[in-house]
């Protein structure tokens, strides 16, 4: 049985994907972190996390992404790119999709920020 946030980031990849992103990899991990998805968009180096809420009582679903979660987040994408030195000279940037809970039981759609923090 898949688990949900395994659901929500094969529906992200797809998303992004079907946006004309190449996927570098996924579930990139290290012993600094993980980064969900890590993606090519024009030439541009995309570190995604995907987020996504059952319900808004705790604030929407980029919320939940906090300075010590971006920091983890920055870490492992560093340690991306000594690992992957092809890669080096690539502009980068740090994106979310995020999935808002579904309001009338029809399944949630993606919502990509780019570029959501430094």
């Amino acid at each position: 049985m898949k688990l949900l946030g395994d659901v929500y980031e094969a529906r992200a990849t797809e998303h992004l994907m079907r946006q004309g992103c190449e996927v570098l990899a996924r579930n990139y991990r290290c012993k600094l972190g993980e980064i969900d998805i890590i993606v090519r968009e024009r030439g541009v180096l995309v570190f995604v996390e995907v987020r996504a809420r059952k319900h808004s009582r705790y604030g929407s679903p980029a919320d939940s992404v906090t300075w010590r979660k971006q920091q983890k987040i920055r870490r492992c994408a560093q340690h991306f790119l000594l690992s992957n030195v092809q890669h080096t000279n690539m502009p980068c940037r740090f994106d979310l999709v995020t999935f808002e809970p579904p309001q009338s039981g029809a399944p949630a759609t993606p919502t990509w920020i780019r570029a959501a923090f430094d």
